[in-house]
């Protein structure tokens, strides 16, 4: 981090993994003892450390995956091969998260991103020009403005691309010669890019997207593909989303609160059972609403409360702060999510032990 960062660190609203984290990733160079392959800032096993958490030195390193340790291996060995990274998986199942922060652990940089749209087009991923020096001397590398895939390329990084499957196919494919020939030419200058060692590309995509612009066969071999779950258990949820609370908690600037576990578990409890469609016993079949009740959006909702409860109420979040973002969350439906929603608080929450004060609150505002 250059002084220019530190100093300037404290007023932004998100900073990126590499300025958020830089003392674990410090701490984790130090004490990595353990090969690296070209170009990377730490050895594989280190950068899983950092993604899982553990120690290194008295400094210890927080998860920031919760789940299977497996999947985060095969992701952090793919990009030490030439084979790219695709990450799949639901709304919420930490794609993005997982990819910047193996753009920072690995490069130092998580920055290098294509955010996939309907609208990119081939310059985001290849090369776009300065019109005025392009009119003024014509084409020329000092006309040339790199995409981050070019720089990354040329720097021997990783590059990100979000939401692949939102691009459209013609300019998917544009990746087909980077990947595989690990090229990109400039047919203008009569030249091309050349990767350097290290150089790779995550991409995520969702799988509610699927249909909307498929990967072509071709395609999909240059990628090694890891999908990523939803939380295996309530508890692992729960941990994700209380650990994003605060830390988005510091970044707004909120007044520290008690934990409030007890109103955050009954948010993770309504969003994994509705979209399990069942009770968290077993007991009890659901209709399940429209939306996809990620868990980002249960962090949203709880984020929102703890807003709330800071600046208009006693300063301890409760149901009645939560309630009227967790409907909003569920009912995207004004008639079909809202007859689900009804039908769910009074089969699964009103004779639920402890919810009363929950199911007020929802009542209330429904």
């Amino acid at each position: 981090m250059t002084p220019s960062q530190s100093n300037t660190a404290p007023e932004v609203l998100r900073q990126h993994a590499e300025q958020a984290y830089a003392h674990e990733l410090a701490a984790l160079e130090q004490h990595d003892r353990f090969p690296r392959p070209p170009k990377w800032n730490l050895s594989p096993r280190a950068v899983l450390t950092y993604l899982m958490g553990g120690q290194a030195g008295d400094t210890e390193i927080t998860p920031k995956y919760v789940g299977e340790a497996r999947l985060m291996e095969i992701a952090v060995a793919t990009l030490a091969t030439d084979r790219a990274l695709l990450l799949i998986g639901v709304p919420g199942t930490a794609k993005s998260w997982v990819s910047e922060h193996l753009a920072a652990a690995i490069s130092g940089d998580s920055t290098l991103l294509v955010q996939g749209t309907a609208g990119t087009d081939e310059n985001a991923i290849r090369y776009g020009w300065n019109y005025a020096r392009l009119l003024a001397e014509g084409p020329s590398e000092a006309a040339l403005v790199e995409s981050p895939v070019m720089h990354a390329m040329r720097q021997g990084k990783i590059a990100r691309l979000e939401e692949l499957t939102r691009v459209q196919s013609d300019v998917q494919d544009t990746l087909i010669t980077i990947l595989s020939e690990k090229t990109l030419p400039v047919p203008e200058l009569n030249t091309e890019v050349q990767a350097v060692r290290g150089f790779n590309l995550i991409a995520t995509a969702n799988n509610r997207d699927k249909g909307v612009n498929d990967l072509s066969s071709a395609l999909k071999r240059r990628f090694n593909t890891v999908i990523l779950p939803v939380p295996d258990s309530l508890e692992d949820e729960l941990s994700i989303v209380t650990r994003r609370i605060e830390s988005l908690g510091r970044s707004l600037g909120l007044p520290e609160l008690p934990p409030a576990l007890d109103e955050i578990r009954r948010v993770v409890t309504v969003f994994r059972e509705l979209r399990a469609g069942v009770t968290e016993d077993g007991k009890t079949k659901l209709k399940t609403p429209s939306g996809s009740l990620s868990v980002a959006e249960a962090i949203s909702v709880v984020t929102n409360g703890l807003t709330l409860a800071a600046h208009f109420g006693d300063g301890e979040l409760s149901s009645r702060d939560v309630a009227a973002s967790v409907i909003g969350a569920v009912v995207k439906d004004p008639v079909q999510d809202q007859a689900v929603w009804n039908e769910y608080l009074e089969t699964a929450v009103k004779k639920r032990a402890g919810w009363k004060e929950f199911y007020a609150a929802c009542r209330e505002v429904s």
